[in-house]
Protein backbone atom coordinates (compact mmCIF):
# COMPACT_ATOMS: atom_id res chain seq x y z
CA UNK A 1 0.00 0.00 0.00
CA UNK A 2 1.55 3.45 -0.75
CA UNK A 3 1.83 6.38 1.42
CA UNK A 4 -0.84 8.29 -0.22
CA UNK A 5 -3.60 5.29 -0.05
CA UNK A 6 -2.64 4.56 3.15
CA UNK A 7 -3.39 8.59 4.54
CA UNK A 8 -6.65 8.43 2.72
CA UNK A 9 -7.78 5.18 4.55
CA UNK A 10 -6.16 5.84 7.51
CA UNK A 11 -8.07 9.19 7.31
CA UNK A 12 -11.24 7.51 6.50
CA UNK A 13 -11.16 5.27 9.30
CA UNK A 14 -10.45 8.52 11.96
CA UNK A 15 -13.57 10.54 10.59
CA UNK A 16 -15.98 7.16 11.03
CA UNK A 17 -14.41 6.33 14.27
CA UNK A 18 -14.03 9.81 15.93
CA UNK A 19 -17.36 10.49 15.13
CA UNK A 20 -18.92 6.89 17.07
CA UNK A 21 -16.51 7.30 19.99
CA UNK A 22 -17.66 10.84 20.58
CA UNK A 23 -21.49 10.28 20.13
CA UNK A 24 -22.29 6.81 20.56
CA UNK A 25 -19.42 5.15 22.95
CA UNK A 26 -18.18 7.78 24.88
CA UNK A 27 -20.47 7.61 27.92
CA UNK A 28 -20.97 3.90 28.00
CA UNK A 29 -16.93 3.46 27.32
CA UNK A 30 -17.12 5.64 31.03
CA UNK A 31 -19.99 3.66 32.39
CA UNK A 32 -18.07 0.15 31.57
CA UNK A 33 -15.11 0.92 33.05
CA UNK A 34 -15.69 3.35 36.08
CA UNK A 35 -14.31 2.41 39.25
CA UNK A 36 -11.89 -0.25 37.24
CA UNK A 37 -9.03 1.66 37.29
CA UNK A 38 -8.95 2.21 41.33
CA UNK A 39 -6.23 3.07 44.06
CA UNK A 40 -5.68 2.23 47.72
CA UNK A 41 -7.38 5.96 49.28
CA UNK A 42 -8.01 5.27 53.03
CA UNK A 43 -9.68 2.94 55.45
CA UNK A 44 -13.08 3.87 57.79
CA UNK A 45 -15.11 1.76 60.31
CA UNK A 46 -17.60 -0.94 58.30
CA UNK A 47 -20.80 1.06 58.01
CA UNK A 48 -24.19 -1.76 56.48
CA UNK A 49 -24.16 -1.90 52.54
CA UNK A 50 -20.51 -1.98 52.30
CA UNK A 51 -18.55 -5.26 50.42
CA UNK A 52 -17.45 -7.61 52.85
CA UNK A 53 -14.72 -8.45 50.14
CA UNK A 54 -13.28 -4.75 51.23
CA UNK A 55 -12.80 -5.42 54.85
CA UNK A 56 -8.88 -4.75 55.64
CA UNK A 57 -8.56 -7.71 58.10
CA UNK A 58 -5.72 -6.59 59.72
CA UNK A 59 -6.66 -3.25 60.88
CA UNK A 60 -10.10 -4.99 61.94
CA UNK A 61 -8.21 -7.46 64.31
CA UNK A 62 -5.97 -4.05 65.34
CA UNK A 63 -9.24 -2.78 66.34
CA UNK A 64 -11.54 -5.57 66.91
CA UNK A 65 -14.38 -4.23 64.68
CA UNK A 66 -14.54 -4.19 61.15
CA UNK A 67 -12.82 -1.51 58.78
CA UNK A 68 -12.76 -1.13 55.13
CA UNK A 69 -10.38 -0.23 52.29
CA UNK A 70 -11.99 2.70 50.27
CA UNK A 71 -10.60 3.09 47.02
CA UNK A 72 -10.88 6.12 44.58
CA UNK A 73 -11.22 5.90 40.67
CA UNK A 74 -7.72 6.61 39.13
CA UNK A 75 -8.01 9.53 36.88
CA UNK A 76 -6.61 7.47 33.79
CA UNK A 77 -6.79 4.20 32.99
CA UNK A 78 -4.13 2.21 30.61
CA UNK A 79 -6.00 0.17 27.80
CA UNK A 80 -4.40 -2.53 25.86
CA UNK A 81 -5.24 -3.52 22.01
CA UNK A 82 -4.42 -6.97 21.59
CA UNK A 83 -4.57 -7.52 18.01
CA UNK A 84 -4.40 -10.47 16.06
CA UNK A 85 -2.32 -10.18 13.44
CA UNK A 86 -2.25 -14.06 11.60
CA UNK A 87 -2.69 -15.46 8.40
CA UNK A 88 -6.97 -15.61 8.83
CA UNK A 89 -7.46 -11.82 9.39
CA UNK A 90 -6.96 -11.57 5.71
CA UNK A 91 -10.32 -14.02 4.71
CA UNK A 92 -13.25 -12.06 3.84
CA UNK A 93 -16.48 -13.81 2.03
CA UNK A 94 -19.10 -11.56 3.68
CA UNK A 95 -19.07 -8.37 4.00
CA UNK A 96 -15.30 -6.53 4.72
CA UNK A 97 -12.30 -8.76 5.29
CA UNK A 98 -11.37 -9.39 8.76
CA UNK A 99 -8.77 -7.18 9.12
CA UNK A 100 -10.76 -3.91 8.07
CA UNK A 101 -13.76 -4.68 10.69
CA UNK A 102 -10.92 -5.11 13.25
CA UNK A 103 -9.03 -2.16 12.51
CA UNK A 104 -12.05 -0.24 12.82
CA UNK A 105 -13.20 -1.44 15.61
CA UNK A 106 -10.09 -1.53 17.59
CA UNK A 107 -9.84 2.31 16.13
CA UNK A 108 -13.66 3.29 18.13
CA UNK A 109 -11.92 1.66 20.83
CA UNK A 110 -8.95 3.71 21.18
CA UNK A 111 -10.62 7.03 20.43
CA UNK A 112 -12.64 6.44 22.99
CA UNK A 113 -10.45 6.14 25.29
CA UNK A 114 -8.41 9.06 24.43
CA UNK A 115 -11.80 10.99 24.96
CA UNK A 116 -11.51 9.60 28.42
CA UNK A 117 -8.41 10.48 28.77
CA UNK A 118 -6.86 7.29 28.90
CA UNK A 119 -3.20 5.92 27.63
CA UNK A 120 -3.70 3.17 24.76
CA UNK A 121 -1.12 0.11 24.07
CA UNK A 122 -1.09 -2.28 21.42
CA UNK A 123 0.10 -5.66 21.20
CA UNK A 124 -0.17 -7.60 17.67
CA UNK A 125 0.69 -11.21 18.47
CA UNK A 126 0.56 -13.96 15.46
CA UNK A 127 2.08 -17.09 16.95
CA UNK A 128 4.74 -15.05 18.55
CA UNK A 129 4.15 -11.25 19.77
CA UNK A 130 5.02 -8.90 16.45
CA UNK A 131 5.38 -5.74 17.99
CA UNK A 132 4.46 -3.96 21.05
CA UNK A 133 3.29 -0.35 21.33
CA UNK A 134 3.39 0.97 24.39
CA UNK A 135 0.42 3.15 25.98
CA UNK A 136 0.66 6.68 25.50
CA UNK A 137 -2.36 9.29 25.04
CA UNK A 138 -3.16 11.64 22.29
CA UNK A 139 -4.31 11.41 18.69
CA UNK A 140 -1.13 11.48 17.08
CA UNK A 141 -0.68 8.43 18.63
CA UNK A 142 -4.04 7.15 17.94
CA UNK A 143 -3.34 7.82 14.49
CA UNK A 144 0.01 5.98 14.98
CA UNK A 145 -1.83 2.87 16.16
CA UNK A 146 -4.32 3.25 13.06
CA UNK A 147 -1.50 3.34 10.55
CA UNK A 148 0.20 0.19 12.08
CA UNK A 149 -3.21 -1.90 12.19
CA UNK A 150 -3.93 -1.15 8.48
CA UNK A 151 -0.73 -1.75 7.27
CA UNK A 152 1.45 -3.93 9.25
CA UNK A 153 2.74 -7.04 8.08
CA UNK A 154 3.93 -10.03 10.72
CA UNK A 155 6.37 -12.12 10.08
CA UNK A 156 4.52 -15.14 11.21
CA UNK A 157 1.08 -16.38 9.66
CA UNK A 158 0.53 -18.40 12.57
CA UNK A 159 -1.69 -17.81 15.99
CA UNK A 160 -0.96 -18.21 19.26
CA UNK A 161 -3.19 -16.44 21.93
CA UNK A 162 -1.40 -17.90 24.77
CA UNK A 163 1.60 -16.05 24.16
CA UNK A 164 -0.16 -12.70 23.60
CA UNK A 165 -1.92 -13.11 27.09
CA UNK A 166 1.53 -14.25 28.83
CA UNK A 167 3.13 -10.95 27.04
CA UNK A 168 0.21 -8.95 28.55
CA UNK A 169 0.70 -10.46 32.21
CA UNK A 170 4.58 -9.98 32.35
CA UNK A 171 4.96 -6.92 30.60
CA UNK A 172 2.45 -4.56 31.92
CA UNK A 173 2.89 -3.84 35.92
CA UNK A 174 -0.44 -1.63 35.69
CA UNK A 175 -3.81 -3.19 35.81
CA UNK A 176 -5.27 -2.10 32.41
CA UNK A 177 -8.52 -3.12 30.28
CA UNK A 178 -7.50 -4.84 27.75
CA UNK A 179 -9.18 -6.09 24.99
CA UNK A 180 -8.19 -9.20 22.86
CA UNK A 181 -9.15 -8.74 18.91
CA UNK A 182 -8.76 -12.22 17.15
CA UNK A 183 -10.84 -14.73 15.04
CA UNK A 184 -9.77 -17.27 17.96
CA UNK A 185 -9.14 -19.70 15.26
CA UNK A 186 -6.25 -21.62 17.25
CA UNK A 187 -5.16 -24.75 18.34
CA UNK A 188 -3.10 -23.67 21.39
CA UNK A 189 -4.57 -23.71 24.64
CA UNK A 190 -5.04 -20.39 26.60
CA UNK A 191 -7.48 -21.55 29.39
CA UNK A 192 -4.91 -20.71 31.84
CA UNK A 193 -3.34 -17.69 30.59
CA UNK A 194 -6.50 -16.16 29.91
CA UNK A 195 -7.73 -16.89 33.51
CA UNK A 196 -4.45 -15.40 34.79
CA UNK A 197 -4.50 -12.03 32.65
CA UNK A 198 -8.10 -11.58 33.84
CA UNK A 199 -7.26 -11.79 37.55
CA UNK A 200 -4.33 -9.15 36.62
CA UNK A 201 -6.43 -6.57 34.35
CA UNK A 202 -10.08 -6.56 33.64
CA UNK A 203 -10.35 -8.51 30.19
CA UNK A 204 -12.87 -8.46 27.29
CA UNK A 205 -12.32 -11.16 24.11
CA UNK A 206 -13.91 -10.05 20.99
CA UNK A 207 -14.16 -12.27 18.21
CA UNK A 208 -14.51 -11.16 14.52
CA UNK A 209 -15.63 -13.71 12.16
CA UNK A 210 -16.44 -14.64 8.37
CA UNK A 211 -19.60 -16.91 8.05
CA UNK A 212 -17.91 -18.81 5.67
CA UNK A 213 -15.76 -19.46 8.40
CA UNK A 214 -19.08 -21.63 10.28
CA UNK A 215 -21.02 -22.87 7.10
CA UNK A 216 -20.10 -23.78 3.21
CA UNK A 217 -22.18 -23.53 0.34
CA UNK A 218 -23.60 -25.82 -1.88
CA UNK A 219 -21.57 -25.45 -4.91
CA UNK A 220 -19.67 -28.17 -6.01
CA UNK A 221 -16.17 -28.73 -5.93
CA UNK A 222 -14.63 -25.93 -4.19
CA UNK A 223 -10.73 -25.05 -3.48
CA UNK A 224 -10.11 -24.61 0.55
CA UNK A 225 -6.90 -22.72 1.17
CA UNK A 226 -5.58 -22.45 5.15
CA UNK A 227 -4.38 -18.79 5.27
CA UNK A 228 -1.91 -19.34 8.36
CA UNK A 229 -0.65 -22.69 6.84
CA UNK A 230 -0.92 -22.08 3.15
CA UNK A 231 -2.04 -25.80 2.97
CA UNK A 232 -5.25 -26.33 0.09
CA UNK A 233 -7.45 -29.08 -0.48
CA UNK A 234 -10.39 -29.55 -2.96
CA UNK A 235 -13.46 -29.90 -1.09
CA UNK A 236 -16.97 -31.39 -2.24
CA UNK A 237 -19.42 -28.72 -0.87
CA UNK A 238 -22.31 -30.46 -2.36
CA UNK A 239 -22.05 -33.19 0.14
CA UNK A 240 -24.35 -32.71 3.05
CA UNK A 241 -22.07 -35.14 5.09
CA UNK A 242 -19.04 -32.46 4.40
CA UNK A 243 -20.59 -29.60 5.15
CA UNK A 244 -22.41 -30.68 7.80
CA UNK A 245 -18.82 -31.96 9.51
CA UNK A 246 -17.48 -28.44 8.67
CA UNK A 247 -20.39 -26.72 10.69
CA UNK A 248 -20.01 -29.33 13.75
CA UNK A 249 -16.65 -28.45 13.82
CA UNK A 250 -17.43 -24.57 13.90
CA UNK A 251 -19.30 -25.33 16.69
CA UNK A 252 -17.12 -27.33 18.84
CA UNK A 253 -14.71 -24.37 18.63
CA UNK A 254 -17.46 -21.96 19.33
CA UNK A 255 -18.34 -23.85 22.57
CA UNK A 256 -14.84 -23.84 23.59
CA UNK A 257 -14.61 -20.59 23.32
CA UNK A 258 -17.55 -19.52 25.38
CA UNK A 259 -16.57 -21.96 27.80
CA UNK A 260 -12.90 -20.99 28.39
CA UNK A 261 -14.03 -17.35 28.85
CA UNK A 262 -17.09 -18.38 30.82
CA UNK A 263 -15.08 -20.07 33.17
CA UNK A 264 -12.12 -17.48 32.99
CA UNK A 265 -15.14 -14.79 33.74
CA UNK A 266 -14.05 -12.97 30.58
CA UNK A 267 -16.90 -10.88 28.90
CA UNK A 268 -17.11 -11.49 24.90
CA UNK A 269 -19.30 -10.88 21.91
CA UNK A 270 -19.14 -12.50 18.58
CA UNK A 271 -19.17 -9.96 15.46
CA UNK A 272 -19.69 -11.06 12.01
CA UNK A 273 -17.78 -9.50 9.38
CA UNK A 274 -21.12 -8.64 7.56
CA UNK A 275 -22.63 -7.29 9.92
CA UNK A 276 -22.47 -3.37 12.13
CA UNK A 277 -20.66 -4.07 15.25
CA UNK A 278 -21.62 -0.67 16.45
CA UNK A 279 -24.71 -2.62 18.43
CA UNK A 280 -22.32 -5.57 19.15
CA UNK A 281 -19.58 -2.93 21.13
CA UNK A 282 -22.35 -1.53 22.91
CA UNK A 283 -23.95 -4.57 24.25
CA UNK A 284 -20.42 -5.38 25.35
CA UNK A 285 -19.99 -1.81 27.29
CA UNK A 286 -23.74 -1.73 28.83
CA UNK A 287 -22.95 -5.48 29.64
CA UNK A 288 -20.38 -4.51 31.54
CA UNK A 289 -21.55 -1.31 33.11
CA UNK A 290 -24.34 -3.32 34.05
CA UNK A 291 -21.84 -5.59 36.89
Amino acid sequence: MDANELLRKVRRIEIKTRGLSQNIFAGEYHTAFKGRGVMFSEVREYQPGDDIRDIDWNVTARHNKPYVKVYEEERELTVMLLIDVSGSRNFGAYGDVKKEVMAELAATLAFSSIQNNDKVGVIFFSDKIEKFIPPKKGRKHILLIIREIIDFTPESNGTDIDVALKFLTNALKKRSAAFLISDFIDGHDYFSSMSIANRKHDLAAIQIYDKRDAKLPSVGLMRLRDMETGMERWVDTSSAKVRKMYEKEWYLRQQKLSSVAGKCGVDMASISTDEDYVKALLALFRRRGSR
